[in-house]
């Protein structure tokens, strides 16, 4: 699923070298947290959600094949870059 959310991403925003994505299993759900750039939020995003959503639904329909759930958060590198001097 994180190699799936990383190049829909990537295609979608003018910084691709800013795009992180973090994959952790809790359960029985597969937990993608997306990173983009703060000014690239909005293209991934979309008018309302719109983006986003449809992300979502690729990769719950790719997680289904697996028989998985997934749970995709969509975040600023900001909060990566602040997680990551923890």
């Amino acid at each position: 699923m994180k190699e799936l959310v990383e190049v829909i991403a990537k295609a979608l925003v003018e910084h691709p070298d800013e795009v992180a994505v973090r994959e952790r299993t809790e359960g029985k759900v597969i937990k993608v947290d997306l990173y983009v750039a703060p000014a690239d939020m909005g293209k991934v995003i979309g008018r309302q959600g719109r983006i986003a959503k449809a992300i979502r639904a690729v990769v719950k329909a790719a997680a289904t094949r697996e028989d998985v759930a997934v749970d995709v958060n969509i975040d600023s590198t900001d909060l990566l870059k602040e997680d990551d001097a923890l």
